[in-house]
């Protein structure tokens, strides 16, 4: 591990001027399982998920003498993707099977703890969820860990996936009220189906568990050619939810249905994959849902965690990114409270990226070629939403995929593997890209209510990190190339950026510590599949000078 600053003379200057915090005690102040208002809780910011930070000290005036504080080098070299968590001035992230904490003013390592697991094709994970003085995690064997906020104690480890299906937790989990809500990924293996589980915060044990692709009732009668041989599959949980606290329920975004690309397969509206839910947080059940997007067949899950918003005229929204390269911006009321679940209407849509041959069907004689692709639209890092411009920010990725299919009677399955329909391309079965040269990036802000972009700004390449807006009239985000960026949330205009040398695919957040704003920006994301090595993860902190 290295540490490096400002200089001496500058951490001296800070610890005088904020000396209020003892960011020594900050670890303590963790377990005690307070959250103040300058936190950043969760991978989204708070339960909701907006990714908005009500902290204003940096601002569009002064945002340009932002300068690195310190810095955290860990000697992993994976794919970091994390968010990261900030309580009590303490900052919590994983890379891969290593979670840390760190001092938030010094970047000084507070603890590590280390479980092992096997190595897996993407070695990514999303994080950590904060609750009562813990932190919880996946893992790539698909289970989930508790460790104590204070000193890195692993607590309890609870298996909720099979890894010998090709099951994983990659996500970054939500926990409110005594709850861990988490779930599993591995969707596009045959036969390997999505379920959100609450799990005891104190124990592990299940609470709950809701499968997003049921074996029974109207939902599972809508795999019309369903049969061992053709088991319906899909509907993983890889990224992050979201949780209206004052109602108690959580919404959870589900991915695609597989055979990724062989509609013929699976006839039908295949619930629930492709579907936003809305879960009785208590119970696990299904409350409302909608499909924004019917008959997939490009793998365009709903991949990107939701944001819970209120707009300017007060209606109560939720933003969900897709691959499909738009966000559907959702409305809140048709959550049932009782009787047959609802349905949530979306009432707008943006479109974020290029869309070519949405419509157009793959073929067995020749390559098609879609817009987004298979690692096009958004995401696993969702919206941010600005209440004061009533303004939804979004990264999105401008990247197409070429696919040619395999007869249907020679699509044939095999338990732990990747089941798509597709001929292999390049070694894999999810099509060939664009070359790197053809992609590229957007950042988009628009009006949730009507989808209208207020304004763009297109990238040299595809943008997949956190973005955050903030109350000082800012929005916080960095690319591929190793930038971290500030614009005017009213208008798009660059304000601020700074180089790190290494590509940005995690969290970038705003949160408080000794009594200062601070920008915490998650550097080193490596990824074959993104022709990306950026070498060991590193977490960079700013401050004002």
């Amino acid at each position: 591990m290295k540490i490096s600053t400002l200089t001496a003379l500058a951490l001296t200057l800070l610890t005088s001027a904020c000396g209020r915090q003892d960011v020594s005690n900050a670890p303590a102040r963790a377990a005690a399982g307070v959250a103040p208002s300058g936190d950043w809780p969760t991978y989204g910011g708070p339960l909701a998920g907006d990714r908005y930070s009500p902290l204003a000290q940096i601002t569009q005036a002064n945002v340009a003498g932002l300068r690195q504080l310190c810095a955290f080098d860990a000697p992993d070299a994976v794919n970091f993707q994390s968010g990261i968590v900030a309580v009590n001035g303490v900052l919590y992230f994983t890379v891969f099977n290593n979670t840390y904490a760190v001092d938030g003013v010094t970047c000084r390592q507070v603890w590590k703890h280390t479980r092992a697991e096997p190595d897996t094709f993407l070695m990514v994970n999303r994080g950590v969820a904060y609750s009562g003085g813990r932190v919880f995690r996946g893992t790539g064997d698909a289970h989930v860990v508790a460790v104590d906020a204070a000193d890195g104690r692993q607590l309890w480890d609870v298996a909720i996936g099979d890894p010998k299906r090709g099951e994983s937790a990659p996500l970054a989990p939500i926990a409110w009220n005594g709850l861990v809500f988490a779930g599993n990924a591995g969707g596009d293996n045959f036969g390997v189906t999505g379920r959100v589980y609450a799990l005891d915060a104190a124990s592990g044990r299940v609470r709950w568990r809701f499968d997003t692709v049921p074996d029974s009732g109207a939902a599972r009668a809508t795999w019309l050619k369903a049969s061992s041989a053709n088991p319906p599959s899909g509907g993983g949980t890889w990224t992050s939810y979201a949780l209206d606290e004052a109602k108690g329920i959580l919404y959870v975004p589900a991915g695609n249905a597989a055979p990724d690309f062989a509609q013929a397969l699976r006839p039908g509206d295949n619930l629930y994959t492709n579907s936003l839910l809305a879960l009785d947080a208590k119970t696990g059940r299904l409350l409302a849902y909608v499909q924004p997007l019917k008959g997939d067949f490009h793998d365009w899950d709903l991949a990107a965690p939701p944001a819970l918003i209120t707009t300017k005229s007060g209606r109560a929204f939720v933003a969900q990114g897709s691959k499909d390269g738009q966000v559907y911006n959702i409305e809140r009321s048709g959550v049932a409270e009782s009787g047959e679940p609802g349905q949530l209407v979306v009432r707008s849509k943006a479109q974020v990226t290029t869309r070519e041959n949405v419509d157009v069907p793959l073929s067995t004689e020749r390559e098609t070629r879609f817009c987004p692709g298979v690692q096009g639209g958004v995401e696993w890092n969702g919206p941010a939403y600005h209440p004061g411009l009533g303004l939804l920010y979004v990264n999105a990725i401008d990247w197409c995929t070429l696919v040619k299919m395999q007869p249907a009677a020679g699509i044939k399955g095999t338990p732990g593997a990747s089941w798509t329909g597709a001929e292999p391309a390049d070694g894999w079965l999810f099509g060939r890209h664009d070359p790197v040269s053809q992609w590229k990036g957007w950042v988009t802000a628009f009006d949730p209510e009507s989808g209208d972009v207020a304004w763009k700004v297109q990238t040299p390449k595809p943008m997949v990190a956190a973005i955050t807006a903030t109350a000082g009239g800012l929005v916080f985000t960095g690319d591929l190339d190793g930038q971290v960026l500030a614009y005017d949330a009213a208008t798009g205009r660059e304000l601020w950026r700074h180089a790190t040398g290494k590509a940005i695919g995690g969290g970038v957040i705003s949160y408080e510590a000794r009594g200062m704003q601070l920008i915490a920006v998650a550097t080193g994301m490596n990824a074959g599949t993104w022709n990306i090595k950026a070498g060991p993860a590193r977490v960079i902190v700013y401050a004002l000078p």
